[in-house]
């Protein structure tokens, strides 16, 4: 905890800012991008976002208030940023969001980034049927395992609610699971 508190403080201070900054890039640009990309599900677009975040964060470093840690107040700009980008997409596209997900979902098969085998590909396209929130909920706790608590304060509701969503999330990703394997 020290070390982020030293590291905010050289974030905020404009003799050290650009080399803090690019430690907090080093230390979170992985486990950043693959969150964004749970969500955005391409590649490309995962790296746009991430870019976005690490933008938003550089320029409203002075106004984080360090109630919470330094990368739950960074997961939940990237997951804002996420959505701001699916629901932006959608738009554009004239879709509603669940269609979009469906498409982005059929996007997998074809994605040179994707490796995964015939299993995790039908449960990401199990993720990609759900509503939004109750994927970042499903993503958050059983691919990153964050905890409930943690979550709480990234996604800014209740824990009584997080754990309804990823209940229902599962509930539904094991029918459709079943569905398609059958």
């Amino acid at each position: 905890m020290t070390d982020e508190i030293v590291l905010v403080e050289q974030l905020k201070n404009s003799q050290t800012r650009e080399k803090a900054f690019r430690e907090l890039i080093s230390l979170y640009k992985e486990r950043l991008y693959w969150h964004i990309r749970k969500i955005v599900i391409s590649h490309d677009d995962a790296d746009d976002v991430l870019q976005n975040t690490f933008i938003k964060v550089y320029k409203n470093i002075d106004k984080f208030n360090q109630e919470s840690k330094l990368f739950s107040w960074m997961y939940r700009i990237a997951t804002n940023e996420s959505i701001t980008f699916i629901n932006k997409r959608a738009k554009e596209r004239n879709v509603d969001i669940s269609e979009m997900h469906e498409q982005l979902a059929s996007t997998l098969e074809s994605d040179v980034f994707f490796s995964g085998d015939e299993i995790q590909l039908i449960l990401q396209k199990a993720i990609a049927t759900l509503p939004q929130k109750q994927q970042l909920v499903f993503n958050m706790k059983y691919f990153e395992e964050i905890k409930y608590e943690e979550m709480s304060r990234i996604l800014e509701t209740s824990v009584g609610a997080l754990k309804a969503s990823y209940f229902h999330a599962v509930k539904k990703i094991e029918s459709y699971i079943k569905n398609k394997t059958d």
